[in-house]
């Protein structure tokens, strides 16, 4: 149901952002950084003035924005007051600036004078809806300077330092252009909704963990496609996005063509604050950009795109309804048998057992999840599941055995799949049953 990402700007009140000069990178070559991907969306581990953290990293940002420390501690100098607008439908959000922060990614990869803006409220912390703990986004800076491989399969990211080098490997590769506007990546690309393909400059958007978002208002003569659904988009930084999901027939890069992709549409008054790039029709998400192997070149404005494994797989949708949330870690007691070879012994001619050498306990933290909302009419709503209800057991094996990734892959998995959540709601236990059902087949 929900696809979470974050995606605003900054409107900064009586001052002007920095010229950060940027990253650099001391490897002869190139660098390289692991990450994560769930739900779509990339995370990477960023050092901030000594201190380990993890950001989202979101080519449709134009700022490092840090928004929790999970109890850690960071020093933050030169700091002054900022308001903050985007996606949402509220405004006035005010954080801090600050200026000259030591930031390292990975071995190489620093900079010394980087600008991080500071907004330490818990309401704006996603970490729940992606299962770890997440301390911030990081965007244009990250790019600006170097060539930056995405490899969606080993899920590293190569930065380049070497033009010679750099050349040599985007050989396999089909070149793109792309134009850089507010410190934002934006490209050309063909979106067909059903019979008539349209050029559409769209934003790449690594911070959407959806395929693809339109904007009805920005579109002439727009004409939703059936089926369609009413549906929570997400959260922005000025409250929750609401609009329709449906999809669409073609999407087209160039020569390649990706069918039936989910398209996510918000209303007016979600976008009524955000500053859109001239022309701009939506955003091209990460769903559709982890079937390639993707390079983004910000210097020359281009951006390479090869296809991966991924490519060919169906756009697939959380058919059950639920946007599922992590609530933290407890500790669970597991049963450990113990080998007893040399906890026997014979007593005339009877073994006798020694149970309390046998088994040992052992304590682990483990997820707890809940429901943290239920789309109207859907399969899980038919069948009763509620809002904050807490889900002890998936298909008869314990929830907290599972990742929020297990579950989300799990509501996607195929149509027709029959489901069954034992949940908690207060003091009773209820055993719910429903089945996969997708509300948006694309129809000619």
């Amino acid at each position: 149901m929900k696809c979470w990402f974050i995606l605003f700007f900054l409107a900064l009140l009586n001052l002007t952002s920095a010229q950060d000069l940027g990253f650099a990178t001391r490897a002869e070559k190139k660098t390289v950084v692991h990450f994560q991907l769930i739900n779509n969306l990339i995370f990477i581990p960023v050092n901030v003035n000594g201190v380990n953290l993890t950001f989202l990293l979101d080519s449709g940002v134009a700022e490092t924005i840090l928004f929790s420390l999970d109890d850690k501690e960071v020093l933050f100098k030169n700091t002054e007051k900022v308001k903050f607008a985007g996606l949402g439908e509220t405004v006035d959000l005010y954080g801090l600036k600050s200026v000259k922060n030591e930031v390292k990614i990975g071995k190489d990869f620093e900079d010394h004078a980087h600008t991080i803006f500071l907004i330490l409220n818990e309401e704006f912390n996603f970490s729940s809806h992606v299962g770890i703990p997440v301390n911030g986004i990081i965007g244009f800076n990250f790019f600006k300077n170097h060539q930056v491989k995405i490899d969606y399969i080993s899920k590293k990211i190569t930065i380049y330092n070497d033009d010679n080098y750099f050349n040599r490997k985007k050989r396999r590769f089909e070149a793109f252009d792309i134009s850089i506007e507010g410190k934002k990546p934006y490209m050309m690309a063909s979106v067909k909704m059903s019979k008539e393909a349209k050029p559409s400059k769209l934003l790449l958007d690594l911070g959407n963990s959806d395929a693809i978002w339109l904007f009805p208002k920005l579109i002439k003569d727009f004409v939703y496609n059936r089926p369609n659904i009413q549906d929570y988009l997400g959260r922005g930084f000025n409250g929750d996005i609401y609009g329709k999901r449906s999809r669409i027939k073609e999407l087209s890069i160039g020569d390649f063509t990706l069918e039936k992709p989910l398209t996510a549409m918000p209303d007016e008054y979600s976008i009524q604050h955000l500053s859109i790039a001239k022309d701009r029709k939506g955003s091209i998400g990460n769903d559709v950009l982890r079937r390639f192997t993707v390079i983004f070149d910000y210097p020359n404005s281009k951006i390479y795109l090869k296809k991966n494994r991924n490519f060919n797989e169906p756009f697939l949708f959380n058919m059950s309804g639920l946007d599922i949330k992590q609530d933290g870690m407890q500790w669970e007691k597991d049963v450990v048998q113990v080998k007893t070879e040399n906890n026997t012994k014979n007593d005339g001619g009877i073994q006798v057992y020694n149970a309390e050498n046998a088994i040992k306990y052992k304590f682990t933290l483990k997820p707890i999840f809940s429901i943290a909302a239920v789309r109207e009419n859907s399969p899980a709503f038919r069948a009763g599941i509620k809002k904050d209800d807490t889900i002890l057991e998936i298909n008869n094996r314990k929830a907290s055995t599972f990742s929020l990734q297990d579950i989300l892959n799990l509501l996607k998995s195929s149509e027709g799949r029959n489901i069954s959540f034992k949940i908690q709601r207060k003091f009773e236990i209820l055993k719910l049953n429903f089945t996969l059902e997708d509300p948006i087949p694309y129809q000619d």
